[in-house]
């Protein structure tokens, strides 16, 4: 795992702990340790301290009183809000971007979709899933939306490993060809519509997962 360029601690921390939670390595309801992970990285306990704090305001845990700081567990309500302020969010950023969006940019996120398509595990169609949206919003030229559209983003990548862990197959987006396929055309109407279904299409079988679970308790 490579270190973004003038990381804090804190910062490194946060995001290697997401990484975990993300992907299932850690536990909903699992405790997270402060003097575990200090030692681990190295670090004095505020930099953990704020590290924790991160990971409460993306929804990755949750501090208990008395029980200490755990990783949050999510429920049917929670996957389908999620999918929903992404939909209305990604929708809002797009149709931003689309001005400023580039025949190359086009060439990217089709490359990206393209790998996605030949992936034989979750984690690896996630990243090439997550590279071709954030191909297509970044241009919206919007800090704060960005920010809030990657929380949720990694919110969803939670709930696909968990969903889809044992059960992952190769699949081609056709969706995002669609996609593509309408900015190229100049049809940005029609792009907005695909994404808007499209991200909550895919929160279908996700919150299907997640129905068939009982919530974590946290106690």
């Amino acid at each position: 795992m490579s270190t973004p360029p003038d990381e804090t601690v804190a910062a490194r921390i946060s995001r290697t702990l997401a990484d975990r939670i993300i992907a299932g390595a850690l536990a909903p309801g699992e405790r997270l340790r402060q003097d575990h992970i200090a030692e681990e990285f190295g670090a004095s306990h505020v930099p953990v301290r704020e590290a924790f704090r991160r990971l409460e305001a993306q929804g990755l845990a949750v501090s208990i009183p008395r029980r200490g700081v755990r990783v949050a567990s999510f429920d049917l309500n929670e996957v389908k809000e999620v999918a929903q302020m992404r939909a209305a969010l990604e929708t809002l950023a797009l149709r931003h971007a689309v001005p400023h969006l580039t025949p190359a940019i086009l060439d990217q996120a089709e490359q990206a979709t393209a790998f996605g398509d030949t992936c034989k595990d979750v984690r690896s169609w996630e990243e090439a899933n997550r590279t071709f949206h954030r191909l297509l919003l970044t241009p919206c030229r919007m800090p704060r939306l960005l920010s809030s559209i990657a929380d949720l983003q990694a919110a969803s990548a939670r709930f696909l490993f968990a969903a889809w862990r044992s059960t992952w197959d190769a699949r081609t987006d056709h969706d995002h060809r669609a996609i593509l396929a309408a900015l190229r055309q100049g049809k940005s109407d029609i792009a907005l519509a695909t994404l808007t279904r499209h991200v909550l299409r895919v929160g279908t079988p996700v919150a299907a997962g997640a129905k068939a679970r009982q919530p974590v308790p946290l106690g």
